[in-house]
């Protein structure tokens, strides 16, 4: 039978938000209405339909497209992006949103698809706690109405949730999006990068690069950057391929020698300070009891999920009980010249 649990009032901190959106972890309850087939036959050509978007009573009306990379190939299901440009927000929720990312459950009336997404959202919310130069997230129960009524198994609601836009993100930071090619090392902020190493080593994540990927035009691969005064802040998302997560497609980085991603390879650059490192991997440390308390706290679909979720962040807690030994690790696996 299923198990929700749903037990928020986190007593840890998150960032300060200018969004009502983002404000409140309880989970939010909305509702699509539009086109979902033809949306999801045409994801290629990312072509926008118009929907509707209820929650709490107000209708609001909106475009929807499909977006992404991976997922739109490997989810029957694909993930979404909002256009509020064409919608009346105000006195809402959404007050003040021009586009948002749509995390969905990638494949309909499949448990182990929709637990991927409550897995992720947790990496995205640990990262929450690890510094402010991250992605806020709301965890919704969205119910989908398709106007085609081609969709299968959407007579219930499935869990999703919102990103923080880039453009918002850069504002609550004082900063701007860097879109730019190459980075050169010494533009980064060193503690940033370095915390940001250690997070996915923590989550088991080698999906990310600060390269320029093969087919985009800008860097980097699942980090975004973010210029506040000249030194550029990197801020990693999309997760679903970590050991967290550890979805049903997900494989380990090419670069790596893993059978699976819930094996975990430190990928960090050689050139980063090792005393930096150090300090990052305290931080983390430091935040154990908080981090835990937030896999445990996240909503799932059954108790044995949320065990498995403890289980794999409470490895990486024990290695680091060898904290000089935990950084010989880091050392011998780090990329690049030193």
């Amino acid at each position: 039978m299923r198990l929700f649990l749903i037990l928020f009032g986190l007593i840890v901190a998150v960032p300060v938000s200018a969004s009502p959106l983002f404000d409140d972890d309880a989970v939010l309850e909305i509702r699509l209405s539009g086109q979902l087939a033809a949306l999801i036959k045409n994801k290629k050509v990312r072509e926008e339909y118009p929907f509707v978007l209820g929650s709490r009573g107000t209708n609001i009306q909106i475009k929807a497209r499909v977006r992404g990379n991976s997922r739109v190939a490997m989810c029957r299901f694909p993930p979404l992006r909002l256009n509020f440009a064409s919608g009346k927000t105000e006195q809402t929720v959404f007050a003040g949103q021009k586009k948002l990312k749509l995390v969905t459950h990638c494949k309909s009336d499949n448990d182990r698809a929709e637990g991927n997404v409550l897995d992720e959202y947790t990496a995205y919310r640990i990262f929450n706690l690890l510094s402010d130069a991250s992605y806020q997230v709301r965890l919704v129960r969205v119910s989908y109405q398709d106007a085609d009524a081609k969709q299968k198994d959407l007579e219930r609601s499935y869990y999703g949730f919102l990103i923080e836009s880039d453009r918002e993100l850069a504002a609550r930071l004082g900063g701007e999006v860097a879109a730019i090619r190459d980075v050169r090392y010494s533009r980064l902020d060193d503690d940033q990068t370095t915390l940001s190493f250690v997070f996915q080593y923590l989550i088991g994540n080698t999906d990310y690069s600060l390269l320029t990927a093969e087919t985009e035009e800008t860097c980097c691969h699942n980090v975004d950057l973010i210029d506040v005064d000249g030194k550029l802040l990197t801020v990693p998302y999309d997760f679903d391929f970590s050991g967290l997560v550890n979805a049903a497609y997900a494989k380990p980085n090419a670069i790596v020698n893993l059978k699976r991603v819930t094996q975990r390879r430190y990928i960090g650059y050689c050139k980063s300070d090792i005393q930096s490192v150090k300090t990052s991997l305290q931080r983390v440390v430091a935040l154990k009891h908080e981090i835990l308390s937030v896999a445990q706290s996240v909503p799932a679909l059954a108790e044995k999920d949320v065990a498995t979720r403890l289980r794999f962040l409470e490895r990486f807690f024990e290695a680091a009980g060898d904290q000089e030994g935990l950084l010989r690790k880091f050392s011998r696996e780090c990329l690049g010249p030193n």
